[in-house]
């Protein structure tokens, strides 16, 4: 097997066709909360296990179930003031469990893409009529329950395989947020239809700040800051995308929320930015540069 997985091309950050975003801006921003339900008891995964305790895992299990009766409307809230919509990264059992939470999306006009079924059952094992099903499911429940198109996908816990994509593509999806490699839409390599990666930083990922580099939340609201600062300003040359992906349950806290409120308002205060859906970038992207960046990553690669 090849130590490269093919799924895109090569270009260099500095020899790629300008990217323009609508009204000349510079960077487009799209904040990707995910809203997901944790299954208390779910069926195994021989090469996953969702909870790293024995059950009963109360702690782990509760702690999730915060985000979606309080850490949520504390972060609505947030985003509400700065005027930025949310691109919901959805677990799409959520609909039949927290109907509330969908009609307030909803509402605000935010978008909605799927995460799954359930953010405990993976992908991983599974054939490609296993997965076609959690696709089609996707598809018809947020049709059901919003009346939207699902335009964008980040799997559970990030578990693909390896015709993933082409799936993806064949359904008709037009972005996914599982790969991590650029700050700008890239096309992907899929079997047939077209796919773009759309940016969605790790970095950025407040379980990653959060659980893993133990990062006060004070230092969150920074890294976000500057996150954004640094793209803005190489977005004077070609479009850049910044993501700032999010969970109820870590960044709702009480003691977290103030923090990342005034990063936002940060954002949200300067010029030439364009606060979007990952489905409104998609969409600019198809229409505006995807022929030409193709093209020139196959030249490169001919």
């Amino acid at each position: 097997m090849s130590s490269d997985p093919g799924l895109y091309g090569f270009i260099p950050y500095n020899r790629r066709p300008k990217i323009t975003w609508p009204n000349g801006a510079k960077i487009a921003v799209w904040v990707a909360p995910n809203v997901e339900y944790y299954e208390y008891a779910p069926p195994p995964n021989p090469q996953r296990v969702p909870w790293s305790r024995p059950l009963p895992d109360v702690l782990a299990y509760s702690q999730r179930d915060y985000g979606n009766r309080a850490g949520w409307w504390r972060m609505m809230e947030a985003m509400d003031n700065a005027g930025i919509r949310g691109s919901v990264s959805l677990n799409v059992a959520l609909c039949e469990h927290h109907p509330e939470i969908i009609e307030a999306c909803a509402k605000r006009g935010w978008e909605f893409y799927s995460h799954g079924i359930y953010n405990t059952r993976y992908t991983y094992g599974m054939s490609p009529d296993q997965e076609r099903a959690i696709i089609e499911d996707s598809i018809e429940t947020i049709r059901k329950w919003t009346g939207q198109a699902l335009a964008g996908w980040l799997a559970p816990a990030l578990s693909n395989n390896p015709w993933t994509m082409d799936l993806l593509a064949e359904y008709g999806l037009l972005y996914t947020c599982d790969l991590f490699h650029d700050d700008q839409p890239m096309p992907v390599n899929v079997k047939s239809g077209r796919l773009i990666s759309m940016p969605y930083s790790l970095e950025m990922n407040d379980v990653i700040v959060y659980n893993s580099n133990l990062s006060s939340p004070r230092h969150y609201g920074e890294i976000i800051k500057r996150q954004f600062d640094q793209l803005y300003a190489e977005g004077e040359r070609s479009g850049t995308v910044m993501c700032i992906p999010l969970h109820p349950y870590l960044v709702g806290q009480p003691h977290r929320i103030e923090p990342f409120a005034e990063a936002l308002q940060h954002i949200a205060k300067h010029d030439d930015v364009w606060l979007a859906t990952g489905r409104e970038i998609a969409e600019h992207y198809y229409a505006h540069s995807y022929d030409r960046m193709a093209a020139d990553i196959a030249a490169l690669q001919a």
